[in-house]
């Protein structure tokens, strides 16, 4: 029985991942709320970075009451919500 095709994560560059593993620690020290695009979802995630899992390679994102565990590699972008 063949697989599924799965559509590859893109792959980005190490300045592209350096500038979002930079722009996620500031956002977890400044304790901001942010907006990450995921690869995969069809909704961007709102919330504060918690903690950062390096061994993992997660970032924990805590959205309302629940934390949602997200790889670093997944995340594509993120921003500041504008409201």
């Amino acid at each position: 029985m063949a697989k599924a095709k799965v559509p590859k994560r893109p792959t980005r560059d190490e300045f592209v991942l350096e500038e979002i593993g930079n722009q996620i620690t500031e956002a977890y020290n400044e304790k901001s709320d942010i907006l990450l695009t995921i690869w995969g979802w069809e909704e961007p995630l709102r919330g504060q970075i918690v903690h950062l899992d390096s061994r993992t390679g997660k970032v924990h994102v805590q959205k309302k009451e629940e934390t949602v565990k997200v790889p670093f590699m997944d995340i594509m972008s993120l921003d500041y919500p504008r409201d």
